[in-house]
């Protein structure tokens, strides 16, 4: 529950900020007769996110139980990968958005009654589709029981939603003005954070693909440290919602996680450094 917090804050800070972006652009050049066209596409964008991840929850049932960890562990691939690529692009990205969104606003406010909809719907619904695809995926691990099944729980649900209404209170005040976040500082401890979940995930999926009979080595334990984690324990439960960990672990879900989280994880710290300039006003 913790980890899709965390997931659903720092996501759903992004697409806040970007919204604010947008709005407070149109407020400030004094075109705010072309608000409602940001609402209908943020809208739309939320619907497409929300179908996206409705399709994932219950799409599969119909199928094989190989098939559906085949589609499982796949997705849990991709997810590492968009989430991944995110992590990296906000880091060296994030200094140029208001200019590039403003410069999208200005081609579409006269190109068409939906253009500048559909530049909201865009620049909010990559964000939607990336944060729909590791919820699912983050929370298909973090509901995995000791026998590689999962146990149905809207806990994580309820965290991912918790995170995402403080995220658009958070991008609500910091556009009012009424609070001033280190926004460098936020997403660099989060990226640490999300690059331990992603390799929870990673090796999750890794698992899912064993099970399908793709790769090989189900039954080649790493370790088995159930007697002393167990998995319905408090301290079993906590570890499996923020970090993903299981306690009964593969050789090759274990390769995965080390092959991942070292490297991403030096790689990011060479890139980023934890800042100790002023907080960064957001929506300007």
């Amino acid at each position: 529950m913790l980890a899709n917090f965390l997931i659903g804050l720092r996501e759903g800070l992004e697409a806040a900020l970007v919204v604010s972006i947008l709005v407070a652009y149109l407020v400030k050049s004094g075109r705010r007769e072309l608000l409602p066209r940001i609402w209908a596409g943020v809208g739309l964008a939320v619907g497409v996110a929300l179908a996206f991840g409705a399709a994932l929850t219950f799409g599969p049932r119909g199928l094989t139980f190989e098939a559906q960890e085949a589609i499982g562990g796949t997705l849990s691939l991709v997810a590492v990968a968009f989430v991944t690529w995110m992590i990296f692009w906000m880091s060296t990205a994030a200094r140029g958005l208001g200019a590039e969104l403003r410069g999208q606003v200005d081609r579409a406010a006269d190109a068409g009654r939906w253009s500048l909809a559909l530049v909201a719907m865009l620049a909010v619904g990559r964000e939607g589709l990336e944060t729909a695809l590791f919820l699912w995926a983050a929370t298909q691990a973090g509901t995995r029981d000791a026998a590689g099944s999962v146990t149905p729980t809207w806990e994580p649900l309820v965290g991912a939603l918790l995170g995402i209404l403080v995220a658009v209170l958070l991008g609500h005040l910091i556009y009012r003005g009424a609070v001033r976040l280190n926004l460098t500082a936020f997403f660099t401890w989060t990226g640490a954070f999300l690059i331990v979940v992603a390799g929870g995930v990673l090796a999750y999926g890794i698992h899912d693909l064993q099970e399908a009979g793709i790769l090989p080595g189900l039954h080649s334990l790493a370790f088995d440290v159930s007697d002393v984690i167990p998995p319905s324990s408090w301290y079993g439960t906590l570890l499996k919602g923020v970090f993903n960990f299981s306690p009964a672990t593969t050789r090759l879900e274990a390769l995965a996680w080390v092959v991942y989280v070292v490297p991403v994880g030096l790689l990011f710290l060479f890139r980023t450094r934890i800042p100790t300039s002023r907080p960064t006003p957001a929506a300007s």
